[in-house]
């Protein structure tokens, strides 16, 4: 018996064996019968290249597992930094497409005679300025410093964003520097205008290098670079607040106006015999496309200083847009009033005098506020017109009454009209003391510091021209051509001299 239990459990073992053998076969492929099969569908090809398949479907499923992880770490961590890039640098292109704005303005409110030395100006001035900035003016605006001025990454030489205070932004170094750049041009042309048909080319180029390459980066880091403004420590840390530029850029650039065209003098005929006599400009078309490329290139001043692509930026256009033309409306309806007549000058100024005064707060008033701010730019931008012709200040494009003026208006209606720090809004009288101190600060520095460029210039290389080339043109005298060669010239030297502002004007267009 024992025999045949041996036995027994012998082919016991054996049919179990032969189970797992089955087993194993129809759980794991035969990999030669596979291939047999294969090559029966496809005779023609090799049991080499169809062994191939596999391994591509190996390698397919694993890249698509990569890149799905791809995709996600993508939507996750660069798609917003990405935006943010394109659309500041779009954004800085707007701004620099301004000065095509500036030129148009500037040369059409000036005299045919001086038309190609306003072009060359405006031309060069951002070229200037993009070199002045990128070796010392981007370094001590957004470097790291003290409360007066920043420095280190001269030369735009630092790879770690760190050093322009990028550490917490998405931006790149490129892309700021491009636009903060153009912010840098945009105050030296505004002192293109008041300084025109009189100033030698070469004490402008100087000065503009001065400018911004010393004056305009040390007084923006006080607000933009973390200086001394951005927080007043006994009004309980409130900081002067500008958000793009209405003091930061255009009380700056309209204080070193003021001072050159006063430094200057007037133009010759500009002021006979105690009257105010026209010296219109000679192409208002132009002038009226340079303030539409100016508005236009506004969408890239005030929104692209959100400095993101963020719900805010459409809210800032708005606001923009509002007080512009708000201002424009009401320099149209005050100088028809004051003049009798509807001045195109005046309309061109009050837009854009409604475009500078919302810029310090267009990012935290209201609709209404914009409005509201805009209407006050506009009625201002005329009456400083005619108080600047009171004073024997001759400005021939308005730059100072728009830039200036407006500039201090539009800083100080944030601490009126701000929603969350304003009087107006419940936000006490912290705010609205901060920006008085800011304008006088800024004010005071710009005074002092362009007064020294201006007199260091005249004393070095005469800054005015001499009469006679004046009397003949800048065109020629300066730059030995003519904007329209072979047109019908001007009948004198000084076109208009003997020809007074009609009852109860200003002059305000023979001054653009």
């Amino acid at each position: 018996m024992s025999k045949n239990l041996v036995l027994k459990t012998k082919r016991k073992l054996g049919s179990k064996s032969a189970r797992q053998a089955s087993w194993g076969s129809a759980s794991l492929p035969n990999a030669s019968g596979a291939f047999r099969r294969l090559k029966r569908i496809f005779p023609q090809v090799s049991i080499g290249w169809l062994a191939c398949v596999p391994l591509t479907a190996l390698i397919v499923g694993l890249w698509s597992v990569a890149a799905s992880a791809q995709v996600e770490e993508i939507t996750a961590e660069s798609v917003q930094a990405t935006l943010d890039n394109i659309w500041i640098l779009i954004a800085a292109i707007l701004v620099i497409f301004m000065n095509a704005g500036f030129a148009m303005l500037e040369t059409g409110f000036c005299r045919q005679k001086n038309a190609v030395n306003v072009l060359a100006k405006n031309l060069i001035v951002f070229a200037l300025a993009t070199l002045a900035f990128w070796a010392i003016g981007f370094s001590l605006t957004f470097g790291a410093g003290g409360g007066f001025a920043g420095g280190g990454g001269w030369f735009l030489t630092s790879q770690d964003p760190a050093t322009y205070g990028l550490d917490e932004s998405t931006l790149t170094i490129p892309v700021f520097f491009l636009f903060q750049a153009a912010f840098a041009g945009t105050a030296a042309t505004i002192v293109s205008g008041a300084v025109a048909e009189r100033i030698k080319f070469v004490d402008f180029l100087i000065f503009s290098l001065l400018l911004t390459g010393i004056a305009y980066p040390i007084s923006a880091h006080w607000t933009w670079g973390g200086g001394m403004l951005s927080e007043i420590g006994f009004l309980g840390g409130t900081g002067f607040s500008d958000f793009a530029g209405s003091t930061v850029v255009h009380s700056v650039g309209g204080w070193a106006a003021l001072m050159g065209a006063a430094i200057l003098g007037p133009r010759i005929g500009k002021y006979q015999n105690g009257q105010l006599s026209a010296l219109p400009g000679h192409n208002m078309s132009i002038a009226t496309l340079g303030c539409l490329i100016l508005w236009i290139g506004w969408f890239g001043f005030n929104p692209g200083s959100e400095l993101a692509a963020s719900d805010a930026v459409p809210y800032i256009a708005v606001t923009t847009n509002l007080a512009a033309a708000a201002g424009g409306i009401a320099a149209t309806i005050t100088s028809w009033i004051a003049s009798g007549k509807p001045d195109l000058s005046m309309i061109i100024n009050g837009i854009l005098a409604g475009l500078v005064a919302i810029t310090a707060g267009c990012a935290g008033v209201t609709y209404l506020g914009a409005i509201i701010i805009g209407l006050i730019g506009g009625i201002l931008v005329v009456f400083a017109v005619y108080f600047f012709d009171s004073i024997r200040i001759d400005d021939p494009v308005g730059a100072v009454s728009v830039h200036l003026v407006n500039g201090i208006w539009g800083t100080l209606a944030v601490g009126l009209f701000d929603q969350e720090a304003g009087l107006f809004f419940g936000g006490g009288a912290n705010q609205l003391i901060a920006q008085i101190l800011g304008v006088l600060t800024y004010g005071l520095w710009t005074v002092v510091l362009s007064s020294i460029f201006w007199y260091a210039l005249k004393s070095i290389f005469g800054l005015r021209v001499t009469e006679e080339e004046e009397l003949m043109g800048l065109d020629i005298g300066e730059h030995g051509m003519e904007a329209y060669s072979g047109f019908l010239k001007e009948a004198g030297g000084v076109s208009g001299a003997s020809v007074t502002t009609p009852t109860g004007s200003t002059g305000a267009a023979s001054n653009y």
